[in-house]
């Protein structure tokens, strides 16, 4: 579990496509004053642009260390376009002391997106997203959390008709983070708010257990009557 507080920026030393164990490898080292691995243990998890992944090695001094990644994970995210020299946002799994600073992330990326637009405002930047797959547009809502790349943002406007949604970058942000930097087309890590799908889920459940037992319909109705009275007035 992470907050989608980033807490270091790391740059990609090695991209290894086939290691000594037939998998891919990624090495990532730190600045020399970075102490994210002051605590580190092999097996701790580490966000790397929002993917959870497990620490194989590390070297605490100069810091870097060494994560495996999945042909799975490949095929959900963009750590298959990272090469040696990639900035990437970095954050360690939180402990049960940790202050809840962004939202409950789990390093479990749902979809990638394009960046479709960057637009300057002030001293602020403002970047839309194209998901690759639009059904993550029913979780993204206005003010709502969204993790990309691993840091925690807020959503200030969503086109469900055109599937986009739009994030602001304060000037403290862009300094913090690799998203910053991004350029039009480039892609990025989505994870959308878990808690929109449990609770997705759960009212799925009711309706079902409504519908089966004759309530279902009825109940619907009111509800739909009630947004649409909501509406009129």
């Amino acid at each position: 579990m992470f907050t989608g507080i980033v807490e270091e920026i790391g740059k990609v030393s090695q991209y290894n496509p086939s290691d000594s164990t037939g998998g891919t490898s990624l090495t990532i080292t730190l600045p020399p004053s970075s102490d994210l691995l002051s605590d580190a243990h092999l097996g701790d998890s580490i966000a790397i642009n929002g993917v959870c992944l497990t620490v194989t090695t590390f070297t605490p001094s100069p810091p870097s260390f060494t994560v495996g990644i999945a042909p799975e994970t490949l095929r959900l995210t963009n750590l298959g376009e990272l090469r040696q020299g990639s900035r990437v946002n970095l954050e360690r799994a939180v402990r049960a002391d940790t202050r809840m600073g962004g939202h409950f992330v789990q390093g479990h990326v749902d979809t990638v997106a394009t960046i479709t637009k960057r637009e300057p405002d002030g001293n602020a930047v403002t970047l839309r997203f194209a998901p690759k797959s639009k059904e993550v547009m029913r979780y993204v809502v206005y003010k709502g959390f969204i993790a990309l790349d691993g840091a925690s943002l807020t959503v200030t406007k969503v086109d469900d008709e055109e599937g986009w949604w739009e994030v602001m970058l304060i000037a403290y942000t862009q300094e913090k983070i690799v998203t910053a930097a991004k350029e039009a087309g480039s892609t990025v890590n989505v994870e959308v708010d878990m808690t929109a799908k449990y609770v997705e889920k759960s009212l799925q459940g009711y309706l079902v257990s409504l519908e089966e037992s004759g309530g279902g319909i009825p109940l619907l109705q009111k509800m739909v009557e009630r947004i649409v009275a909501q509406g009129f007035s």
